[in-house]
């Protein structure tokens, strides 16, 4: 049976496609979309544990412990998890609510535009800025290849402490993986130190020539490969 609703007044309009049902009538609505919806305290808890970044069969199992008799499906669990991000999110556009999240959460954060489109962005958080001012010895810097949705090289700072422990200092969104994006990155990570005269000691990053360029312009710095052997 299809069903649409009429244009010039209320009501519907029905059209039979089988006279006879091809299956048996079902005792129980099990597995039914109707007896899997959410209740308004699961939601509640949906909204609170997709903000917390959790996965949604870790938020499907924590419904069913609180509530035995939830018939919830997978399937169903990420099309609340989308629902529930698009409200969070409202009218902005993706970019927009990265803009605003940063800016919620206090991250100080620099963009590079090209024809009003965001090509390049940076960001870090104050408490990250506060040790990478006490523990400004040695560095790491990598850049993952491109395994996000939107295809983008993301360049990833990492610092270490006086004990050995790591610490992430900033992240980078580049357009591509080419000198000038090296260098906007790391002359914005360059204007983290109070005093250029405290600037990294030591740099440790793979064998990517574009990022060993740009770190040999902005730092001034002696590039060493050393072979590893394994």
């Amino acid at each position: 049976m299809k069903e649409r609703p009429l244009k010039t007044s209320e009501g519907w309009v029905l059209r039979v496609l089988c006279v006879s049902h091809n299956h048996d009538v079902v005792k129980t609505l099990a597995a039914h979309p109707y007896v899997g919806r959410l209740t308004c305290n699961e939601n509640t808890m949906l909204t609170d544990m997709t903000k917390s970044m959790v996965k949604p069969k870790n938020i499907l199992l924590t419904l069913k412990e609180h509530n035995d008799k939830n018939v919830t499906t997978i399937r169903q669990m990420y099309t609340a998890k989308i629902t529930c991000q698009r409200s969070l999110k409202g009218p902005r556009i993706e970019m927009q609510h990265l803009m605003y999240l940063l800016e919620r959460d206090m991250y100080i954060h620099w963009h590079v535009t090209n024809d009003e489109v965001v090509c390049d962005i940076f960001w870090t958080h104050l408490d990250a800025v506060k040790l990478l001012n006490a523990f400004n010895i040695v560095f790491f810097m990598d850049t993952s290849y491109k395994t996000n949705r939107y295809r983008l090289p993301l360049l990833d700072i990492v610092g270490v402490t006086c004990t050995g422990l790591t610490f992430s200092i900033a992240f980078a969104y580049m357009e591509a993986e080419c000198e000038k994006n090296f260098m906007w990155a790391l002359e914005t990570f360059k204007d983290l130190f109070p005093r250029h005269d405290e600037l990294p000691k030591v740099i440790v990053t793979d064998k990517d020539l574009a990022l060993m360029n740009a770190l040999k312009m902005c730092f001034l710095i002696h590039i060493i490969v050393v072979p590893i052997s394994y």
